[in-house]
């Protein structure tokens, strides 16, 4: 009877959950504020800079920072402020968070051989946040903490740790074991987004195909952090070239237009 009521309870919890879509038309569960997700991403990012090295390379860090002001730049809200940061780290990897958050590891650098292909990375990073994906993960962290909290409740069960959880669901897996990365889906999604940005702020998306075919040779088969869940290399290849019939009109737009070259 006791485990029939924390199943009603958690049914009922999850049917009262808002359903939202995606910018490409997917459902989502989203249950957090865009003012929650800020604070938590804040919250995450300063703790990051605690616990990370930052580069102090200035040329690395202009260079940087001039690709993220490209791709931020277009973004629909003009008066959003993001903060970049480069860790110095060999990590292959980037991300972004809610509240105007970027990361880029040093490591990276040496698999993204140009402006074009490090806007690969950064606009896929950025995509995430604008497609609503760490809210979307931290929802599915909340629902199952409450269904732990309430079996706790009932059955004696163990609780979780919400700040792990909260932590890998904003799309910092890699630095707390993966717990919850972003789904196949959320990073296919990324890459169709992604690859749209970097095309409209000037960068050319067919390198975007170069970008993921370096990032295939890195870290032997399972590749580098940032491809733990991605679709497979040759997939995602494929896709993105699908796309260059409808992403090389907006890059060659737009490229006439850019007066801040990165590189």
């Amino acid at each position: 009877m006791k485990k029939y009521m924390v199943s009603v309870l958690v049914a009922g919890l999850l049917s009262a959950c808002a359903t939202h879509q995606s910018p490409t038309g997917r459902g989502q569960t989203l249950l957090f504020s865009p003012a929650q997700m800020d604070s938590m991403g804040e919250a995450s990012f300063n703790e990051m800079k605690q616990q990370q090295p930052l580069s102090k390379d200035k040329q690395v860090n202009a260079y940087v920072e001039c690709v993220a002001e490209r791709i931020t730049s277009i973004l629909p809200d003009k008066s959003a402020k993001w903060e970049v940061v480069v860790f110095d780290s060999d990590q292959v990897n980037a991300f972004a968070l809610p509240g105007g958050h970027i990361g880029v590891y040093t490591g990276l650098l040496n698999v993204a051989e140009n402006e074009h292909q490090l806007a690969t990375v950064m606009g896929h990073e950025v995509a995430h946040v604008l497609a609503h994906h760490s809210n979307e993960q931290v929802s599915r962290a909340r629902m199952t903490g409450m269904g732990m909290q309430l079996a706790d409740a009932a059955l004696g069960m163990g609780g979780v740790n919400n700040k792990e959880l909260y932590m890998a669901a904003l799309g910092l897996g890699a630095q707390v074991g993966y717990i919850l990365p972003f789904g196949r889906d959320q990073e296919s999604e990324a890459d169709v987004m992604g690859v749209e940005l970097m095309a409209r702020a000037g960068f050319d998306p067919a390198q975007s195909m170069q970008l993921w075919q370096n990032m295939a040779k890195v870290g032997g088969e399972q590749g580098p952090e940032l491809l733990s869940t991605h679709p497979s290399h040759g997939h995602r290849i494929d896709d993105l070239q699908k796309m260059q019939a409808k992403v090389q009109p907006l890059y060659q737009a737009s490229r006439a237009q850019v007066k801040n070259r990165c590189q």
